[in-house]
């Protein structure tokens, strides 16, 4: 069964797994101090892009509002990621973080 929210269902997890993979690789840095701030908003935005995904895939009536802040936290950890694009996990984030923000603002269209 393909879901017709399947682009928008595989942006989200895609950026949960590069959230989490950016997390990780930050606790391995010399200056973590200076990775707190990315740390807390990988985080944050792996949970918030997997519980939209479930909403999402069950067709959920509340989906749209979580799509509204899963798009604000996916902003907000793919600027701090990209103050940090030397490290390719980083960059690999606020890439993936920035694709996502733009098919949970169309979600939200739709």
């Amino acid at each position: 069964m393909h879901n017709k929210n399947q682009s928008l269902l595989d942006a989200l997890n895609a950026c949960v797994a590069s959230c989490e993979h950016c997390a990780t690789a930050c606790l391995q840095e010399d200056d973590i101090k200076m990775m707190v701030r990315c740390i807390q908003l990988d985080r944050d935005c792996a949970d918030i892009c997997a519980l939209t995904a479930r909403y999402v895939a069950r067709g959920s009536d509340h989906a749209k509002h979580l799509l509204s802040l899963c798009a604000d936290i996916c902003k907000a950890c793919g600027d701090e990621c990209a103050q940090h694009t030397h490290m390719q996990h980083c960059q690999e984030c606020a890439d993936a973080c920035r694709r996502c923000e733009e098919a949970c603002r169309a979600g939200m269209a739709a």
